[in-house]
């Protein structure tokens, strides 16, 4: 597929991924990992439906993205974006609600099904204890954990998360990826995530996406793409790379403390 933007020059496109192929299977996690700017958002944003493919396009269980309402497709897919999706001025137990609108009537009143569902979500996330309370009173990392909680209770069979651990501690930010893998397995659940922390991607993937430059540079188990070369060319950081049993980890080596060695280039983010 290829996808883009208009830039103000309306009639020019740039493309922002060029050339990707993927496909997800029922029961696995795949993470997907790149430096700034690789198209990893836009990517979700694909997938996900609310961009189109300005060449190519995606199938949602055989049936092509582009042809399906939104309501038909919320009622197989839920995502869990980045940030600023949470409905503010709400309590905790109504957003988690809010994800069983698609499995709703007109009205949208709740069933024993929807309650059943939301009562699941808020166990599963650990956020029974704040359903009562605003959302805008929340911190930035239990506000993620609501956006799951509606995205799981919505019972998709498909899951698309940006970045579900940021703003999370390393124990939360665990607990948010061992719950990932366990609707995997246990609900045949197909989920992919966006990451930035090589470790958690490593301990936790099935398969790994790595981005570089809008395309796929490799796509496969973390052994096979989390390399020392290939994360070296799309990072442009030496990493060491070690393992502990089975567990790959990943340490960026500190460059030369000479006086003349210059900082690394940020760049743009």
């Amino acid at each position: 597929m290829f996808a883009g933007y208009r830039g103000r020059n309306r009639a020019a496109v740039r493309d922002v991924l060029s050339d990707v192929s993927l496909a997800l299977s029922p029961g696995e996690l795949v993470v997907v990992v790149g430096p700034n700017g690789a198209g990893k958002s836009t990517l979700l944003r694909v997938l996900a439906g609310t961009l189109a493919p300005r060449l190519g396009h995606v199938t949602l269980f055989d049936q092509d993205l582009d042809r399906l309402d939104r309501r038909a497709i919320a009622r197989k897919l839920a995502v869990v974006p980045q940030s600023g999706d949470v409905a503010f001025g709400f309590r905790v137990e109504q957003v988690v609600m809010m994800g069983r609108t698609p499995h709703q009537g007109g009205l949208l009143l709740a069933g024993r099904a929807d309650v059943e569902a939301v009562d699941e979500a808020v166990a599963m996330t650990g956020i029974a204890h704040l359903r009562n309370r605003s959302v805008g009173e929340l911190s930035g990392g239990e506000q993620k954990l609501v956006a799951l909680a509606r995205a799981l209770a919505q019972k998709p069979r498909v899951l698309l998360l940006d970045e579900p651990s940021a703003h999370l501690d390393p124990r939360h930010a665990v607990a948010i990826f061992e719950l990932l893998v366990d609707q995997a397995r246990r609900r045949g659940l197909a989920c992919l995530a966006i990451a930035h922390d090589l470790n958690l991607a490593a301990a936790f993937a099935d398969r790994i996406v790595l981005l570089h430059q809008g395309t796929v540079r490799a796509f496969g188990p973390v052994a096979e793409v989390m390399t020392e070369a290939t994360l070296h060319e799309a990072f442009g950081v030496d990493l060491e790379i070690g393992e502990v049993g089975s567990l790959r980890f990943f340490v960026p080596r500190r460059r030369s403390a000479r006086a003349d060695t210059r900082p690394s280039e940020i760049g743009d983010l």
